[in-house]
């Protein structure tokens, strides 16, 4: 395991030092993955792919053995939320670089399936023609052969560009409010609507 300090090292802390609770836990390298800080940005690699991202201002990270952690380098406040957004963003890189992240959607709706072409998902969503979805680099899809088409599931390392990808999807063709007919993420509860000849029929 490998990792590099920030050449940006703090040399004395604000007088009016605050930190985000959460923000101020360290971070564990899991075995097999690997940071470096240079030239503004942080690179993570692990089992699962590898990520890197622009470091977040006014703050300080540190790399002693398998053990990361953050300080703000300005005061107050806003010292405290640089803190914190740094520390969730770092700790999404490491857990995509160590275990992936899966998103799972769901078709509903007669005639509706997916299939995977080389890196495209093509959909058949009720409309006339199929829709063809370039699949994003590091994101993968699987679609279970007992599903008959209608299960859609996502891995990938980097957290932002998996609920890209996933809202993307859904977003050709969201759940109906009658029928409940479309794209949904898997376990997500819509709220139907009764038609009109249910209403007629009161």
């Amino acid at each position: 395991m490998t990792a590099q300090t920030s050449p940006n090292t703090l040399t004395g802390a604000p007088a009016d030092l605050r930190q985000s609770r959460v923000g101020k836990r360290p971070i564990e390298l899991p075995k097999g993955v690997t940071l470096a800080i240079a030239n503004g940005r942080i690179d993570v690699k692990g089992p699962k792919g590898q990520l890197s991202h622009a470091l977040t201002p006014n703050v300080d990270v540190r790399v002693e053995g398998a053990s990361v952690t953050i300080v703000p380098t300005i005061g107050g406040r806003d010292g405290a939320r640089f803190q914190g957004l740094a520390r969730s963003i770092i700790n999404g890189m490491i857990m995509g670089a160590t275990t992936g992240y899966t998103k799972t959607l769901q078709l509903v709706g007669t005639g509706y399936r997916a299939e995977v072409k080389g890196t495209t998902l093509s959909l058949a969503l009720g409309f006339s023609h199929p829709i063809n979805f370039p699949l994003p680099a590091g994101v993968k899809v699987e679609i279970p052969g007992d599903s008959k088409g209608t299960i859609i599931v996502l891995t990938g390392a980097d957290k932002e560009t998996m609920g890209q990808t996933a809202a993307k999807i859904r977003g050709f063709r969201p759940p109906e409010p009658y029928g409940g007919k479309g794209v949904r993420y898997q376990g997500e509860k819509v709220k139907e609507k009764a038609g009109k000849a249910a209403k007629g029929g009161k």
